[in-house]
């Protein structure tokens, strides 16, 4: 079971994979729209009898966008080529959703035009307080609009006018025409469209808003909403209004008077001090009721015919769709398009509908050995276990396969249902043993890290592991979010495999695969083992001709096998450690949530972001920083930045901390204790990262916080596996630093780091122009600061930010360090210029990433000095990817080195983890001399750089207490 199931997909891209049984669900990726023609009678622009009895959804683009970029900001989505496609992911999703959900006769989609508009020529003040938009969000835009007109969404929008404007003028054409128009919004300026035929939809909600729950809301009727929103204004778009008339007021007013001419009028009846506003402010309103009042005649024409849902460009989309990486949407939208088939965007050759695969299950002692006679005489063999569970290390196994030549294969059934032959475990085990474990006999599989885990709890050491298709395909295409087999299969063969659904079902009902028929199981798992064997010499010659043979060869395959030892051995917690740290966190959480009412004044529920959001922007006033979709963000940034005004922020932030670490790592980690091991048995991902780095799951170890008390708290938990051990941490001092060095070549850095100087305090001390003694900690943090926002691409606001420092200072700091080293200013310029015509960076070791949207250089980049304020996001994923790449490929050669010498020496240390930059392993103390010196002679000579590499070593009782280890 399990290799497909553990080759997940980008967080919020695909379906989730099933979970409790044998192997995940192999995820269709694909897309063929197939539409009929619209009917000919509106091949032509339509008059108003054209759409009677229509449904139109008008979407106000922009304010999706924003909706979706906001809700995505987290997960940092991008395509395979490293630009950001969030916004174009979330907001192709709602289309899809909108037309599956509503099934609209039509959809168009408004936008705003840059520039001025008319109300910008009568109010100068108008939305001058709307912030830029951001970068990674701009360079979104033209990518969603080429993503709706491949959709056939007509694009409309027209120059000096906004796209509420142009949703009203649509609005009116479809009462005319007798059409039911839904405005897809959330601004509050269309809610004077409302009337018996035009409704608000809410899409999060799946909810219309109409002129009942208008009333509800405000008290007033569709038609009083421009005199509404006349008197109160609206601070976001520098809406004027009248001073101290609320919503609440207004209403009064409304309700009273009937509309904002007579409220004017009478303004002196009032009294006090708002009838003094409402006469001083007259001309204020009025102008307040031009700005907010839409144009329902802006001069647009409208092709309806254009505008039927239909329209869809498969060749276009399907194009679009593996650019960006889209692949669970293609099945969606090939429902929407009602299309027939589905194939992958960009597989390299067609599909075959006939499948030629001769697969049997060897069921019979007799059968087993002619199998295992027929195999002791192959060079190569292509292998795959099927199992109970998807960790390998509590798995048991319920089958074999094995193959060897294309289209024929072979299934060996060790457990299944009462009824089912099959053959006894222990026995076959030991008889297949040999063949496992002959090293003359190439091994080849797809995620066969798992299972060399599998076979080793059976007793089986697995030897000559020469290929792994899912390793293979990440270094050719480092960006796809999945190389599962399933996606494998359809992108080089043209053939959809069998589904793990057809075998054991789902939900409820979903069977383990020993629960399962042997003989559907058979055809699936001996498939597992036909695909990879076809997809090898397709792979291998793409590894070739991309200049990564010899980088899969001596690093990713022999890694396989060091990564196996660590998740097989696992890392020893301390359960009761963590007890007492679940008491302590919880009494901490508990005090937190005293301290934090009584700052409110009233009891809380603090994990609720919309009593959050009614306490800070409502009850606090504290300033709005930033909205999602739904309402006022009280994200850790938003809550970071309100904390100097006022405390309550602060406590909040410390407890979402505390409330996470308990929830990720003291409460979970002694769930995933194996009971049979005593350890933690973390997976190792090898092709997550687009970088190269490894990442963990089950639990993400890489996410426990390094240099904070409560990461250290957490830290002490982890300790050696046997009585009286100790654990030895190595880790590479400031390695990206060093890697930047050596490709930069800028003299001052490689001498810093030639005389082992603090890196951080020297930077300071040059840029500034003061003494080493005279650097301030302020001054290191912000060259510390400036030192790694060079690597993550920094710009002067992220700086600025970080440090508290207005955004001048921040520009003027990183210009004195590139006029200081201006050899990291070629680097950046020749990395930028290379990937521009290549279309891709590599790394020392030859990683490759391809990268799109690296612009040439920027006029004024070398000389202005000020590059991170120019560059956008994939140019800055550039910068990053060679120097964060290299560093991970030496820490990987390292610990293929380290391995191997701990076997070939018989030394009693162990690796046990990997994180970023740092190896962690039990050793007897004793034995942590030899290990030390071991550990940090392969660590230091891994590569020949231009600068040396400087590796720590700590040892100690546990991971927390380890203390520098001086030979």
């Amino acid at each position: 079971m399990a290799k497909r199931a553990r080759q997940t997909t980008f967080p919020g891209m695909d379906e989730p994979e099933p979970q409790p049984a044998a192997k995940a669900s192999r995820a269709a990726a694909g897309l063929v729209v197939n539409h009929a023609a619209a009917p000919a009678e509106d091949s032509t622009p339509a008059g108003p009898l054209a759409i009677c009895d229509w449904t139109i959804y008008v979407v106000d683009s922009y304010s999706l966008i924003f909706q979706v970029f906001h809700a995505m900001s987290g997960s940092e989505l991008t395509s395979p080529r490293g630009e950001p496609v969030g916004a174009v992911y979330g907001f192709t999703r709602d289309l899809v959703q909108l037309m599956e959900r509503k099934q609209p006769t039509a959809l168009l989609c408004a936008f705003d035009l840059s520039g001025p508009t008319f109300r910008h020529e009568m109010y100068d003040s108008y939305k001058a307080d709307r912030s830029e938009m951001p970068e990674s969000l701009s360079a979104q835009i033209p990518k969603i609009r080429e993503v709706v007109q491949a959709m056939g969404i007509p694009v409309v929008d027209y120059p000096g006018f906004e796209a509420d404007d142009v949703m009203a003028t649509v609005a009116r054409l479809c009462e005319e025409g007798g059409a039911r128009c839904l405005l897809v919004t959330a601004d509050k300026d269309c809610r004077q469209l409302l009337t018996s035929q035009t409704a608000i939809y809410n899409i999060r909600k799946d909810l219309e808003y109409g002129a009942t729950e208008l009333y509800g809301d405000w008290g007033i009727a569709p038609e009083q909403v421009v005199d509404f929103q006349s008197l109160v204004g609206d601070k976001i778009d520098n809406v004027p209004g009248v001073p101290l008339i609320g919503p609440k007021i207004a209403k009064e007013l409304l309700e009273k008077y009937g509309s904002l001419e007579n409220v004017l009028d009478h303004a002196g009846e009032l009294g006090g001090k708002r009838s003094q506003n409402l006469i001083e402010h007259r001309e204020a309103a009025l102008l307040s009721r031009k700005l907010v009042e839409l144009d329902k005649n802006v001069p647009i024409a409208i092709d309806w015919s254009s505008a039927r849902i239909g329209g869809f460009d498969e060749a276009r989309l399907a194009d679009l769709f593996r650019d960006y990486g889209f692949r669970g949407l293609a099945e969606r939208v090939m429902a929407v398009a009602g299309a027939n088939t589905v194939k992958t965007p960009g597989q390299l050759i067609p599909a075959v509908s006939d499948w030629d695969g001769d697969y049997q299950v060897v069921d019979t002692p007799e059968a087993l050995a002619v199998l295992i006679s027929q195999m002791e005489q192959q060079e190569q063999l292509s292998i795959d276990t099927e199992t109970t569970a998807i960790s390998p290390r509590i798995a048991e196994v319920v089958g074999y396969s094995f193959a060897w030549r294309p289209g024929q294969a072979f299934y060996v059934p060790v457990r299944g249902p009462e009824g089912d032959r099959v053959l006894d475990p222990a026995e076959t085990a030991a008889a297949l043993k040999p063949i496992f474990e002959n090293p003359a006999i190439a091994k080849i599989g797809q995620n066969i890290k798992y299972d060399i885990i599998v076979l080793r709890t059976v007793g089986i050491e697995l030897r000559g592991v020469a290929f792994d298709t899912m390793v293979a395909d990440y270094l050719i295409d480092s960006g796809e979010r999945t190389h599962n087999l399933d996606h494998l299969s359809l992108k080089y063969l043209g053939h959809e495999t069998i589904r793990i659904g057809e075998i054991i079902g789902s939900g409820k009902n979903q069977l383990r695969m020993d629960q399962a028929p042997v003989a559907a199981v058979g055809e699936y798992a001996a498939e597992d083992a036909d695909v990879p064997l076809r997809l090898m010499p397709l792979l291998v010659d793409r590894l070739s001709a991309d200049n990564l043979a010899e980088l899969n060869e001596t690093i990713e395959v022999p890694l396989i096998d060091v990564l196996a030892d660590l998740e097989y051995l696992g890392v020893s917690v301390d359960v009761a450690r963590l007890k007492e740290l679940s008491v302590e966190y919880g009494e901490r959480l508990q005090q937190l949530k005293i301290e934090i009412e009584e700052l409110a004044s009233r009891p809380l529920n603090i994990d609720s972001p919309k009593q959050l959001a009614e306490l800070l922007f409502t009850d606090l006033k504290l300033p709005v920083i930033k909205k999602t979709k739904t309402g006022a963000s009280t994200d850790a940034s938003v809550l970071e930045e309100l904390a100097p005004l006022h405390p309550l922020p602060a406590k909040i932030v410390e407890y979402r901390q505390y409330s996470k670490l308990l929830g990720t790592y003291i409460d979970a980690l002694p769930e995933l204790v194996n009971p049979a091991t005593g350890r933690v048995h973390a997976s190792l991902n090898q092709v997550v990262a687009a970088t190269g780095r490894l990442s963990s799951s089950n639990p993400n170890l890489q996410n426990i916080p390094i240099r904070t008390r409560e990461g250290r708290e957490i830290r002490s938990a982890f300790k050696a596996g046997e009585p009286g051990w100790v654990l030895l941490a190595a880790d590479y001092s400031q390695i990206e630093l060093r890697v930047l060095a050596h490709y930069c070549g800028d003299p001052s850095l490689r001498q810093a780091f030639e005389n082992d100087e603090d890196i951080h305090r020297l930077v300071a001390s040059q840029v500034n122009g003061v003494s080493m003694d005279e650097v301030t900690n302020e001054m290191r943090r912000g060259a510390k600061a400036v030192n790694f926002g060079i690597i993550y691409g920094q710009s002067p606001f992220g700086l600025a930010k970080g440090l508290g420092i207005s955004k001048e200072e921040a520009s003027d700091f990183i210009e004195k360090y590139f006029a200081t080293y201006p050899g990291v200013m070629d680097y950046l310029i020749d990395t930028l210029t290379l990937c521009r015509e290549q279309g891709y960076v590599t790394t020392l070791f030859n990683r490759r990433r391809a990268i799109d949207g690296v612009r040439p250089v920027p006029p004024g980049l070398r000389e202005k000095s000020g590059a991170l304020r120019f560059l956008n996001v994939p140019e800055r994923t550039a910068v990053n990817a060679v120097i964060q790449g290299t560093a991970a490929d030496l820490i990987k050669v390292a610990m293929i080195r380290i391995q191997d010498r701990l076997k070939q020496e018989k030394l009693p240390g162990r690796m046990l983890l990997q994180i970023h930059d740092e190896l962690l392993f039990e050793t007897p103390p004793e034995a942590a001399a030899e290990l030390a010196a071991l550990v940090r002679q392969e660590m230091s000579t891994v590569a020949e750089l231009a600068v040396p590499l400087k590796v720590d070593v700590k040892v100690g009782p546990n991971w927390a207490a380890c203390e520098a280890w001086e030979e």
